[in-house]
């Protein structure tokens, strides 16, 4: 039978000793960048984002293409808009919405592309 490699060392010995104050500083740098993952990690909001990074939509156009109900889409907003991931206008009665910039843009190419070679990885 064959031994599977294990998730832990073995043997318990610190090998970071000279850097240990220097990498747990560097902690600082991602924290709080969960809850961007967390506002990414729900499917709608994931395709909201996807939808309004090709063109500036309106709360009714979103649920019509979501086919989701109107409080849906805007409680979905709502999370998106206080992450500072899209900006929104009102004209008229309608209120569009529209990336904040266009980071949001490449966590979601970056994240789409690592999701397609995980596919392939498993294929093989």
């Amino acid at each position: 039978m064959e031994k599977k490699p294990s998730d832990i060392c073995s043997d318990y010995s610190i090998s970071i000793e000279t850097e240990l104050e220097e990498l747990k500083e560097s902690i600082l740098a991602v924290s709080g960048l969960s809850e961007v993952f967390k506002a990414l990690a729900d499917e709608t909001r994931t395709a909201i984002l996807h939808l309004l990074s090709q063109k500036e939509l309106c709360v009714c156009d979103l649920g019509l293409i979501l086919d989701i109900s109107l409080p849906a889409v805007s409680h979905h907003l709502r999370l998106l808009r206080m992450m500072r991931l899209v900006k929104s206008r009102r004209e008229g009665k309608q209120v569009y919405y529209r990336l904040d910039d266009n980071h949001v843009v490449e966590l979601i190419s970056v994240a789409a592309e690592h999701f397609q070679e995980m596919g392939e990885n498993n294929e093989q």
